[in-house]
């Protein structure tokens, strides 16, 4: 590897925390909103508890600038949409501003 290639982990870390970190919560709240299509909220399913812990802090800020004719049920799924849209934009900035890894290198000149 010559001097001036990044590392592909270490060198784009705020990359990989961000895609990873959001599609963590993206997808655990698209299990919540399945797993809660099958079983009730309060239900002592530690599948469910987990999806709850991991995701209770981002659907109560989705909670708090969605409107409230949405049901509360659908918060979860509303949740998700947001997650991924901002993976998207924050990709999308990075990308521009030469933080995200490129998947090849190139021919050697």
């Amino acid at each position: 590897m010559d001097q001036q290639t990044p590392d592909f982990v270490l060198g784009y870390l705020p990359f990989w925390i961000v895609a990873y970190g959001t599609a963590i919560v993206a997808w655990s709240c698209v299990g919540r909103f399945l797993l809660e299509l099958l079983v009730p909220p309060t239900s002592p399913n530690y599948i469910l508890k987990w999806f709850q812990r991991l995701t209770n802090w981002a659907v109560a800020a989705t909670r708090a600038i969605t409107p409230r004719f949405f049901h509360t049920r659908h918060l979860p799924l509303i949740t998700a949409y947001w997650a991924f849209v901002v993976r998207f934009a924050a990709t999308t900035w990075m990308l521009n501003h030469g933080l995200v890894p490129a998947l090849s290198q190139g021919a050697a000149p």
